[in-house]
This record gives structure tokens, sequence and C-alpha cells, in this order.
């Protein structure tokens, strides 16, 4: 079957706000078990919701609608729905009802606007909305499904997880789907598909599997669809044995989960703590630890050397190699992980040295030349890396890139 999300608002084509509602309903529309095949962005305007309910009755089972269902002038949907299906709007006493419930919390008395909200067209199935005012309308029209339900995020989260991915099920057959993701690191993509080509030929055609690009890492989906979730379960572990061997260490993850919740799970397990010494990455490192709550049971903290004299009086990096090797080099960075480790009593210390960009760079050290390093208790190592010329990507490259040294190292690997 085909699913269309359509999200109405100028607001949206303008980058006023950003359409974050489609992303969130093709996540949960998928983890039910639906495919969406497209998401269109329109204007508030009769014309573009006229037209893309037309094309969309053409191509899909289920039209999705957010947007435009506010009691101002500029909120058209309903009536523009009206125009579409032939009908009238009516009063419905329930949308009324939780209009007044809903506004009395804040004025006394019901205006006209308020009132405008409990008017709905007149071949709907009107859904309860308790976190706000606007209904939720259902359609059915010539074989296809129509829903419309507010932009306001929170009453469309609610709305689709409460009542109408729930209809969906229970109107369509759609069968199972399984998604298993990999967690890939340290390989490029066009290499990385060179490598799974024989594997991907004995993949089943129920079975999909998708390359997904990120700095620094990839992310293999399989996705297999099919009446028995056991099974599409069982085939997927399979494959996923299989594939082990072919990409070996650079395996960071066998789930999608961010390199970040990685590190806290390995060092809260193991109950050891971590401290960062950052240059190139500015702090960055240490923001993506802190993102994560309950991150000061193992981050101690970390010391942003961005100048040299915080590198040589805080950290204890000799002025000779930074005369002699620069800062952007193997000798400082090490002494920076271990000037970390030292000043922040931490069981491990990272830290990064290099040319973010998009100036700066020489001959011998080009823009996007980092130096990265790990120091343990037992022993400090440290990588060179030649990453872009852009700045803020260099930077994740870098802190991801510190913290997947730093997962090895404990790993042993």
């Amino acid at each position: 079957m085909n699913l269309e999300i359509v999200t109405i608002g100028d607001e949206l084509l303008i980058g006023q706000v950003v359409d974050t509602n489609s992303a969130w309903m093709g996540r949960k529309l998928n983890e039910a078990g639906f495919e969406v095949s497209r998401i269109n962005s329109i204007r508030d305007t009769e014309e573009e919701i006229l037209n893309i309910l037309s094309e969309a009755s053409d191509r899909a089972d289920v039209v999705l609608l957010t947007g435009g269902l506010g009691p101002t002038k500029d909120d058209i949907t309903k009536e523009t729905l009206c125009k579409y299906f032939n009908t009238e709007l009516v009063f419905n006493q329930e949308v009324f009802e939780n209009v007044k419930s809903l506004i009395k919390r804040y004025v006394s008395n019901i205006n006209k606007l308020n009132r405008s909200q409990a008017m709905v067209p007149a071949n709907c199935t009107v859904i309860s909305n308790p976190v706000g005012t606007a209904p939720i309308m259902w359609f059915e029209h010539e074989g296809t499904v129509f829903v419309s339900m507010p932009g306001v995020p929170s009453e469309m989260k609610y709305a689709m997880e409460f009542n109408i991915i729930p209809k969906l099920v229970e109107k369509f057959n759609i069968g199972s789907i399984v998604h298993k993701t990999v967690l890939v690191q340290g390989i490029p993509e066009a290499v990385l598909a060179e490598m799974l080509e024989d594997f991907e030929g004995g993949i089943a055609s129920h079975i999909s599997l998708a390359y997904l690009p990120a700095p620094g890492q990839i992310r293999l989906r399989f996705t297999g669809r099919g009446e028995s979730k056991a099974d599409l379960e069982a085939e997927i572990t399979t494959l996923v044995e299989q594939l082990k061997p072919i990409i070996g260490n650079n395996i960071l993850a066998l789930e999608d989960v961010s390199i970040t919740k990685i590190i806290a799970e390995l060092f809260l397990n193991k109950e050891l703590t971590l401290s960062s010494a950052e240059s190139c990455t500015g702090g960055n490192i240490a923001h993506m630890i802190t993102s994560l709550p309950g991150s000061s049971a193992y981050f101690k903290g970390s010391v942003v050397a961005y100048h040299n004299q915080v590198k040589q009086h805080i950290l204890g990096v000799s002025d000779d190699d930074l005369a002699n090797y620069g800062a952007v080099s193997q000798p400082v960075v090490e002494q920076m992980a271990r000037g970390a480790r030292k000043a922040l009593d931490s069981d491990y210390a990272v830290a990064t040295s290099g040319i973010a960009g998009p100036d700066g760079g020489t001959e011998e050290k080009p823009v996007g030349t980092v130096w990265i390093s790990v120091s343990g208790p037992d022993r400090t190592i440290s990588e060179k890396f030649q990453f872009g010329t852009i700045r803020e990507r260099n930077i994740i490259r870098a802190s991801e890139m510190a913290l997947v040294m730093l997962k090895k190292m404990i790993e042993n690997k």
C-alpha cells in the first residue's frame, strides 16, 4: 500500500519552521509496518491543497495531512476539504465541548473564533483531541483514507500514537516488517558496497539492504517484509552473522545507537572514568558526552586547550615539542591526553589537535589534518587523520573518531 504525508504551511517553505512532523510520522509509521511513499510540503492556499489532494488520491491509499486547522483566517484546511469533498461545514457539539473545557482554563468567555473550531466537514469522522482545540478528522473517499490533523507537534503525535496508527493497523492487513541496523565506521561507502557485493547477491528478495551514510560512519539497515515477524527476525539475524566476518572490527554497533551512548554504557558498566583535552574540537567531545543524562557518573571534565599556553601550563605539554613539531603533532597530542588524565584524575582521556579550517593549513599540514590520542592506565595511542575542508564536519568527525578509538582501546581491538 502507498501512504503519503502532506504538511501544510507557508512557514515550512520559507524556513521559518522546520518540518519535524514528517520525520517523526515516517519513523512511527514504519515501526508499525507502513511504508511512506512520498512527503509533500505545500503552501497554505486553496489551490495548493486542492491540487495535492487530487494528486495524492490517485497515488495513495492513505493521505495524512497536518496543519491549517487553527481558528484564524489563514487556516483554510477545513474549508478546502469541504470544497474537495463537495460538502459543507457543520457544527459538532463534541468538538465544541472539548474546546470549551480547554479554553476555560485560560479565559472565561468563548468567542466566535473558538466556536469556529467546532465546525467540521459533514462527511468526516471526528476523532477526539484531548490535548488541543483543533479537531482530528478522518475521511474515506473513493478508496482513499484522508486524515487531517493539527500541525502542532504535540497534538499530532498524540493523535498518531493513540488514534490514527491503531485505526490504520485495524483497517489494513499489511503483514509484518522488521528492521535491523548495523553501524559501520572507518570504511567509505563505495568501498563498503564493493566489499558487500557478493553478500548482497545472496539476500532474499523480501529483504532489502540500505546504505545510510553520515560523517565518519555508515548505517547498514536491513528491512524485511512478510507474514511472520519471527521468521523475518531469524533471517535477518543470520544475515548479520554472515556480515560480521566481512566487515570485522569496523562494526561499531549492532543497533542504531550513537557512539556517545556506546561509550556511556561501556564506562558505566566497567566503572571507569573519562576526561578530554580538546583543541580543534573546542569542547565538542565534552558536549556530546554531557548531552546524555547521567554522564557525571563517569565523565570528570574537559580542558579546552585551544591556546598553546593552556597546553603547556595545564596539560604539561613540552615547550620543545611545541616548538619542534607544532601543536598538530603526535608528541603534543599524546602529552595532551596524558596531561588530561593526570590533571582530572581519570582512568582514560581523549585528546584532539588539528586544523579544522577553513584557514590555517599548510602544505605539510593541510586543512583537515587532525591528530587524536587516547591515554589509558597502561598505554597511550595516537593516530593521524586527514578529514575534509569543512570546519563543522571536521569537528564532528574528529570528535566521533576520538570516541571510536577510545572504545577500541578499552575493548582491546
